[in-house]
């Protein structure tokens, strides 16, 4: 069945201005021909886009699932046009990349600088999501890449590992953890970690402040805390890193966050970052992209860049979230 736009556009423009005639006008139509038009898409769909009303016309059911592709066809098509149109002025791809919040704030940044000296007319779109998000963009196609934590809710993603990174505990300067004796600043992992690092049991007696629900660190955190029968005291969640921080230093609660993004803060704000003891607190970072047989150029080069060849172990691709250790161990750190 072929659809054509002027005809889409104008069960659109009936469906906002609630009227057949109005409609007509909005796209230059004689009311005669937009009524036929309409009749005839009705016929050949075989269902009723409007209910005929004294005061205009209500969309059915149908009609407003019409509709909805409607829009999406136009946003399409206006992405479709700009894309096109960036040819013109040097651009040569777009790339559109999803990653969760850790990611970004912790090792993507210098990667995408990289990639974009290297290829200056590559235009690239970054959006923050959390890692269940992540996927699902990717496994849509509204992101061409992904790049999040496990597990892997999407079982049909080709996934390899990127980097490796630390969660670290966060708490005000003077702190009753900061005060244990030897306890070391985040950077060390639990297989090194002194006498003096802070076990996940021991933040459960205070108020956390954390990410927002569906954050990757924040389920982590709540699994572990059922784990252990007891109950995470989320006091405040907000979304961002640095207004995690600042709530920290105000006396707020402590929280779990990348290692890398608390010795930053550290740096700015009056809190002290320390190891935390936990097996899990090392996690690995999985690019994701749709499994072809052939990636576009702009996709190929970018996993390429990001998990070169050499690195990149092809038996992971599509793992489930049992695969995270094996992500873990065999991931690459740079």
């Amino acid at each position: 069945m072929r659809f054509d736009l002027v005809t889409l556009n104008l069960v659109l423009a009936i469906a906002e201005t609630r009227s057949i005639t109005r409609g007509a006008e909005r796209e230059h139509l004689a009311l005669a021909a937009a009524s036929k038009r309409l009749s005839d898409l009705e016929t050949r769909l075989g269902v009723a886009l409007f209910e005929r009303r004294a005061r205009g016309v209500e969309t059915t059911e149908a009609g407003r699932a019409l509709v909805r592709h409607i829009r999406s066809l136009h946003a399409s098509l206006h992405a479709l046009e700009s894309e096109v149109v960036e040819f013109s002025r040097g651009i040569k791809g777009h790339l559109r990349i999803a990653a969760n919040a850790g990611a970004i704030a912790e090792c993507l940044p210098a990667d995408l600088a990289a990639f974009s000296q290297a290829h200056p007319g590559i235009r690239i779109s970054l959006e923050d999501l959390t890692s269940a998000e992540v996927q699902a963009a990717v496994t849509s196609g509204r992101a061409d890449v992904g790049i999040f934590v496990p597990p892997q809710h999407e079982a049909g993603l080709d996934c390899r590992p990127y980097r490796d990174g630390e969660l670290a505990v966060l708490v005000p300067q003077g702190h009753a953890l900061a005060r244990q004796a030897g306890a070391p600043q985040a950077g060390v992992g639990v297989a090194e970690a002194p006498p003096g690092a802070v076990r996940f049991d021991a933040l459960l007696g205070y108020d956390i402040v954390g990410l927002h629900l569906g954050a990757a660190v924040h389920e982590q955190m709540r699994e572990r805390a059922q784990a252990l029968g007891r109950t995470l005291n989320v006091r405040v969640q907000v979304r961002g890193f640095d207004a995690i921080a600042q709530l920290v230093e105000a006396g707020l609660g402590v929280a779990v966050l990348p290692a890398v993004v608390a010795q930053r803060f550290a740096r700015i704000f009056a809190i002290t970052p320390l190891a935390l003891a936990e097996d899990w607190s090392r996690r690995p970072y999985l690019l994701a992209v749709r499994p072809q047989a052939v990636q576009p150029a702009v996709v190929q080069r970018f996993i390429d860049a990001l998990c070169p060849p050499a690195a990149t172990d092809t038996s992971l691709s599509g793992a489930g979230p049992d695969a995270a250790s094996a992500r873990q161990s065999r991931s690459p750190k740079r």
